[in-house]
């Protein structure tokens, strides 16, 4: 038997609990991207590799095999396998921890201040925890109210804010594209945040990117525990 239309309506405290969860989760995603920025750009600012930018890195890898430069492809090769790991242990992290941002982010507030530790003389180690560190990011947010974000990379947001403009110009109102900014926003500003840190500070500006971190995983107890399913990757 098929429902009645009045008891499919959503009610006005349904539709006030969505908002508050898109709102929410649209925060958790800035501060998360803002983290990834500053990351990123200390990472590279330090090493000259990106730490959660891969399409640079498969780029730059590509353009070292038409060098012949082995020893680079060799370490783009690693930095790339490497993000992919970190992805793989996000979910793993998360899946153990009962699906909570709390456990995720704290793990990888330990990799970024274990890198930010490490001794400069030996620097690769140090990337690499902070690379897993970013591959596990993409595991605290994979949607907010159906809508896909990405944390540590820009160009697919980019991209869904182009195609909805164009269907904006044609006349459809589709909601949800014009949030595609927020990530991004989100990760220019941490990057700029990050560049001023690592003038000052070094690789050891990873410190902070762990602080950060660190808050942000506490800030997220205070999210109820239905919404952070509803964020992170089934």
């Amino acid at each position: 038997m098929l429902p009645s239309p009045s008891s499919t309506r959503a009610t006005p405290g349904h539709l006030h609990t969505h908002k508050w969860r898109g709102r929410i989760g649209l925060s958790l995603v800035a501060s998360l991207s803002v983290l990834a920025g500053m990351t990123d750009a200390i990472g590279f600012m330090a090493s000259g590799d990106f730490v959660s930018f891969m399409s640079g890195n498969t780029t730059r890898l590509a353009v070292a095999i038409s060098d012949g430069d082995l020893g680079l492809t060799l370490r783009l090769v690693i930095l790339v396998a490497t993000f992919v790991a970190g992805n793989a242990l996000g979910i793993v992290v998360s899946r153990l921890g009962g699906r909570r941002a709390l456990p995720l982010l704290l793990c990888i507030a330990t990799l970024l201040c274990g890198a930010a530790a490490w001794p400069y003389e030996t620097q690769l180690p140090a990337l690499l925890a902070a690379i897993i560190a970013m591959g596990m990011l993409n595991a605290a947010v994979e949607e907010v109210n159906g809508l896909p974000v990405g944390l540590t990379y820009v160009t697919g947001a980019l991209s869904r804010f182009g195609r909805g403009l164009g269907r904006w110009m044609l006349g459809e109102r589709r909601n949800g594209w014009r949030v595609q900014l927020i990530p991004w926003a989100g990760m220019f500003a941490g990057a700029v945040i990050g560049a001023l840190l690592e003038h000052h500070l070094g690789l050891k500006a990873l410190f902070v990117s762990g602080l950060l971190a660190g808050v942000l995983g506490l800030l997220s107890l205070k999210i109820p525990r239905r919404w952070q399913l509803g964020y992170m990757p089934r």
